[in-house]
């Protein structure tokens, strides 16, 4: 069964700049990841509805095309879920979509290629520090805006229309500006890593739990930013200068709040996801960003490293919140 990731709910980092990739240029071709095109060749079907290319697909990409399917229709195994594929692709808008994505992830283009380059950098270092971790096969794929990532058993999958750029027409009709901030290539790889790291390294807390909640969000976050080339907090999650100015500036007086307002163990899933969500937190101020519950799980386990020394994989391994809060001797 696929696990579907969808992280267009974390928000925008500025354009990529010359040097950001100044190390990926040095990487070999040899060295990169490669990428399965499953997105190409599943349009190339949609346009021909040609029976032997549908073949030729269920025999090179079983998995994808199963997960896909999954994915979009929930387990259909009904002898009409090709005709079913085909007429959802087919939609008009969605075929311009489609269209609009190959062209901007075209095997050759600089998009295409950055990924690549960010992929195989990222996961070679996340190989180096955890010792347990898998490398997946990669493909794109269009979804028509229904999730970001999919993953696998041993597949990860990146939805291409959901990159297309902020400022990408469609997105406007269908998506708040603080979820288009995300929705460009600057996002694909890391989008990956955290849905593979949190496929290898899932959640055993309680989901309604502010605490083993947010401890978990700052353990991905903190092994991405050592991941990551120039992967800090801000860039993860995407926040703006003055938000993440106002995060630091009002730490104390957040955590305070929680603790007053006895949320930090209280099993109330709807205030426990105010706190992890990119719209604005007005409930507790109305300056307040996204993703507050994120910057205190990160504070937290970055404070416990630095108490314990734990490895990256130890960090990861240790799923008892409590005992990450109590070690880390958090105080803001």
């Amino acid at each position: 069964m696929c696990r579907l990731f969808g992280y267009l709910l974390l928000c925008v980092i500025p354009a990529f700049s010359g040097c950001r990739y100044c190390s990926f240029a040095e990487s070999n071709e040899a060295d990169l990841i490669s990428i399965n095109r499953f997105d190409s060749t599943l349009y190339q079907w949609i346009e021909t509805d040609d029976t032997l290319r549908l073949q030729a697909i269920e025999q090179k990409y079983p998995q994808m095309f199963e997960a896909l399917n999954n994915a979009l229709f929930r387990s259909d195994t009904s002898p009409d879920k090709y005709e079913r594929l085909i007429n959802y692709f087919s939609e008009p808008a969605l075929k311009s979509l489609y269209r609009d994505a190959l062209s901007r992830y075209s095997a050759d283009s600089v998009a295409t290629r950055r990924v690549a380059e960010e992929l195989s950098f990222g996961f070679k270092r996340m190989q180096t520090m955890i010792a347990a971790i898998q490398l997946p096969a990669f493909y794109f794929h269009v979804s028509g805006l229904q999730q970001n990532i999919i993953v696998a058993d041993s597949l990860l999958s990146c939805s291409i229309d959901k990159y297309l750029g902020s400022d990408y027409p469609l997105y406007a009709d269908y998506f708040y500006d603080y979820q288009r901030r995300r929705m460009s290539s600057a996002y694909i790889a890391q989008d990956c890593m955290a849905a593979w790291l949190r496929s290898e390294f899932p959640f055993h807390g309680q989901n309604n739990v502010l605490l083993e909640r947010m401890v978990y969000e700052g353990q991905i976050l903190n092994t991405l930013t050592k991941i990551g080339e120039h992967y800090t907090f801000q860039r993860l999650t995407s926040m703006t200068d003055a938000e993440y100015r106002w995060c630091i500036e009002y730490e104390q007086a957040l955590w305070t709040t929680i603790i007053e307002r006895k949320h930090l163990y209280t099993p109330d899933i709807a205030t426990t996801s105010k706190y992890l969500t990119p719209s604005p937190a007005t409930f507790i101020s109305t300056e307040a960003p996204g993703y507050i519950g994120q910057f205190i799980g990160f504070r937290i386990v970055e404070r416990f490293i630095k108490q314990t020394g734990v490895t990256c994989e130890e960090m990861l391994k240790t799923t008892n919140a409590q005992e990450i809060l109590t070690k880390s001797k958090y105080k803001p």
